[in-house]
């Protein structure tokens, strides 16, 4: 994939630019936003900028990317790729802004590496953003294809509002009149929600659909986190309208058929689970599933009733609810930890939950015999698990 000269080149300069890239990424975002601040404002993420998670993502996501085609020449990070494209395909991106983020990276880079980038230098690392960008790009387009051409956000009607917790509301939608039918989407997948808030800022955030694939509306489940999702708690109500985009996600069952699973869970991490479990009742699976889930207390357990009633359907299914507090008889007290849960030869695993929980899961699994390419994970927010490997 990479030319052998640039090859040469990037794995000379790898160590240089990743020590870099962290400054590199942050002159980037600061360029981009004083060059088209409509952006920060109307499309990206202005609390994982503020954070600066969106910065460790983009840095872990390029250095990933470039040791790949270093260390394996003939194959591409699909895995990686795919993640990043799904993400990119909710919010609507288009090829043309590919271009202003190679010129604003670009500058970036040359800003804080100085006269170590040369013409040849230049010239790989842009090689480098190519490939990547154009098989996004490349993604992206078969995504929006499979979605029937429906790219961005459309008017939804909010039908029902469901306090679930303290801290979780659900929202029932259907297009407004005139716009798209609800077409089907794989258990697992989100849906982007932008809303206007106070300040006239139109901000974007992905919730994972928590109904079951088929319904006639397409529900998702919203924890007090974050601007949007405060907004979406204190002033959305029945009969209101949303914009949502068409279903995306690569956190999906596949083949399920005869394999073993586990989905775990903790938090509103929840959510993509009970949709899942939600598709296995309707698909008539009949191997075993186990079904793993944290959470603070039973009053926090969001959709406690539809995890459990969808568990109970399958004809074989281990179920172990953990709570840090308040913990009823039958379920377990403290985190969540595997030892001493049966975990069947051939499971394919589903994580959804904090990082620290996934990580902690996806050891405990291994250490189980479940091979690593069996685990699978979906996180709310930048994924830093790139970030920090």
């Amino acid at each position: 994939m990479l030319s052998e000269p640039s090859a040469a080149t990037v794995r000379a300069t790898l160590p240089a630019v990743g020590a870099a890239i962290g400054e590199i990424t942050e002159r980037f975002y600061t360029r981009l936003f004083d060059a088209h601040p409509e952006l920060l404002r109307n499309l990206f993420n202005r609390g994982n900028q503020a954070a600066g998670t969106q910065r460790q993502a983009l840095a872990g996501s390029i250095a990933a990317f470039a040791t790949h085609l270093l260390d394996h020449p003939d194959q591409r990070p699909d895995a990686m790729l795919s993640r990043i494209a799904h993400k990119h395909a909710s919010l609507g991106v288009t090829p043309a802004q590919y271009d202003i983020v190679h010129e604003h990276l670009f500058a970036a880079i040359a800003e804080v590496l100085g006269e170590a980038v040369t013409p040849e230098v230049a010239a790989a690392w842009d090689e480098v953003y190519w490939l990547m960008a154009n098989a996004l790009v490349a993604i992206e387009k078969r995504l929006y294809e499979e979605s029937g051409g429906l790219q961005g956000l459309r008017p939804w009607e909010v039908v029902e509002r469901v306090v679930e917790t303290a801290d979780v509301v659900t929202f029932r939608v259907r297009p407004v009149d005139g716009g798209p039918t609800v077409r089907g989407f794989r258990a697992g997948q989100y849906v982007s929600v932008g809303v206007t808030l106070a300040d006239g800022a139109r901000q974007i955030r992905q919730y994972s659909l928590s109904g079951a694939p088929g319904e006639s509306v397409r529900q998702f489940s919203v924890k007090l986190d974050g601007e949007v999702s405060r907004h979406l708690h204190a002033h959305v109500r029945v009969g209101d309208v949303l914009e949502l985009s068409e279903p995306y996600g690569d956190l999906v069952l596949g083949d399920a058929a005869e394999r073993p699973l586990l989905l775990a869970s903790a938090g509103i991490g929840v959510t993509p689970m009970v949709a899942m479990l939600a598709a296995l009742v309707a698909d008539g699976h009949s191997a075993p599933v186990t079904v793993v889930h944290g959470d603070r207390s039973p009053a926090d357990h969001a959709l406690r009733t539809d995890h459990e009633t969808y568990a109970a359907k399958l004809p074989d299914t281990a179920v172990h609810f953990f709570y840090e507090r308040d913990a009823e008889p039958g379920t377990r007290t403290g985190l969540v930890d595997l030892a001493g849960i049966e975990v069947a030869a051939g499971t394919r695993a589903y994580l959804c939950g904090p990082l620290p929980f996934m990580r902690a899961v996806r050891t405990q699994l291994i250490e189980q015999g479940v091979a690593p390419a069996d685990i699978h994970y979906e996180v709310f927010g930048p994924d830093l698990w790139l970030a920090a490997a």
